[in-house]
């Protein structure tokens, strides 16, 4: 049975019966369209026609959203210049750095769907020239390798803004943090604590806005050491989404400029101990991915 199937793969069996090889190119390109990229990828391994098909301009073009020209003007032009579709593919599927570096974007590697990470570097935050309240260390657990700290604030406040072209879809936009200051010891990772309070006095409110008028607003008390997150993680010492909303891309120009911010501005207390890593802007209902290569 083994040997009829790879038999399948070739020009024609030796018993003269048909094999995938041929099936014309151009049938394979048009099942392509409907197969995810790394189901194209494994397939093209069987024969001739199948890479031929796989790396068919036609059908990864129908993979890229249908702006990715708009997104490799973010690149020097030689970075893509005369690449084929599949290799646009592949190099919009890494991690795209613009804004001086402070924000990525990058093409889910399954659906080709638009993601994007903003760090906490291209946000205002109130306070940050006082480094008795806030102060930068390095990590390499963010994908900017650099995270904002709060030691000490009485008013606790970030935001921020993008103007993109977003590809019509639904997206959900979240804030990623962590209560404590992440080190080393003994080359394991630990936590430390020490500055870390008043998040359990007050919620913070996080907010999102659109250049259309779409709104959302959301609430959480951040340390609430009896209650987990939705996938079970606890929220000391593990990096934490918090969902601030959704909003709506029905076309892609105009340009869509969504704001953020995230605050906590009870003055009756102070609160501190807390790392904010970058904003998150993804499409709904994706599983998301990495964004570090394909």
């Amino acid at each position: 049975m083994g040997a009829s199937l790879s038999n399948l793969t070739e020009n024609g069996s030796a018993n003269g019966r048909p094999g995938l090889g041929d099936i014309p190119e151009s049938c394979v390109a048009c099942v392509f369209m409907y197969l995810t990229p790394p189901e194209i990828c494994n397939l093209a391994r069987l024969n001739r026609a199948f890479r031929g098909a796989a790396s068919s301009d036609a059908v990864w073009e129908s993979k890229l959203p249908c702006n990715y020209h708009q997104l490799l003007d973010l690149l020097p032009q030689q970075n893509y210049e005369g690449l084929c579709k599949k290799d646009i593919f592949a190099l919009l599927a890494r991690s795209v750095p613009f804004d001086d570096g402070n924000k990525a974007l990058w093409l889910d590697r399954i659906s080709g769907r638009i993601c994007m990470s903003i760090s906490s570097k291209a946000m205002s935050i109130t306070g940050m020239e006082d480094r008795r309240h806030w102060n930068w260390f390095p990590t390499e657990e963010s994908r900017f390798h650099v995270v904002a700290y709060c030691q000490q604030v009485w008013w606790f406040e970030l935001s921020g803004t993008v103007n993109f072209p977003f590809p019509p879809d639904i997206y959900t936009l979240t804030f990623r943090v962590h209560l404590g200051k992440i080190f080393k010891r003994l080359g394991r990772r630990a936590c430390n604590f020490e500055h870390t309070h008043g998040w359990d006095l007050g919620p913070v409110r996080f907010e999102l806005s659109t250049s259309d008028g779409q709104h959302a607003v959301s609430e959480c008390f951040l340390d609430d050491i009896g209650q987990n997150d939705a996938n079970g993680n606890i929220k000391r010492g593990s990096w934490i989404e918090y969902k601030v909303g959704e909003f709506i891309v029905s076309s892609s120009d105009p340009v869509t400029e969504v704001r953020f911010s995230m605050k906590q501005i009870d003055c009756t207390h102070s609160k501190g101990g807390l790392c904010v890593d970058s904003v998150s802007i993804t499409p709904s209902d994706l599983k998301v991915h990495t964004g570090k290569g394909v």
